[in-house]
């Protein structure tokens, strides 16, 4: 059963992540066969990966004869929250909006989509003021003008 401890991935752990969130039951030769179309790595690349993030608790292996079949040990929602939450603490404050913004225009969403997030904006609570957050010399809002 997933857990719901963020774990950071790289972009390339992510890859062989979402093979294994798809599947829920894998073995590296599945994963190898999966990605070859869209990604060119060598098996022992794809070993590699599954061994780091054996190590770092997203996955864990069962044992079936010779071969390992991984098992994803985190949970696909809690890792993007937390993948999105790091994205926000790594810009200021004041255009966490913004961002989000643009996010939507560059993402292709369904009606369904779209519908999900109008109703999300229309529950939000707005607050009169955010606060920057960063140190000075970080960002350009009258806060940190010298």
């Amino acid at each position: 059963m997933p857990t719901m401890t963020p774990v950071k991935i790289s972009d390339s752990e992510w890859e062989i992540m979402r093979v294994i969130w798809t599947k829920q039951a894998v073995t590296a030769q599945e994963i190898i066969e999966i990605l070859k179309p869209a990604i060119d790595w060598k098996p022992a690349t794809i070993k590699t990966l599954l061994g780091r993030l054996v190590k770092k608790e997203a996955i864990y292996p069962e044992q079936a004869g010779k071969k390992y079949i991984y098992h994803p040990a985190i949970s696909e929602d809690e890792s993007v929250r937390s993948a999105t939450e790091n994205l926000f603490s790594h810009i200021c404050a004041k255009r966490i909006g913004k961002t989000i913004a643009e996010l939507i225009d560059e993402a292709e969403l369904t009606a369904e989509d779209v519908e999900l997030i109008k109703e999300r904006l229309e529950q939000k609570v707005s607050v009169a003021e955010i606060k920057c957050n960063c140190i000075p010399g970080q960002c350009e809002c009258s806060h940190h003008q010298l």
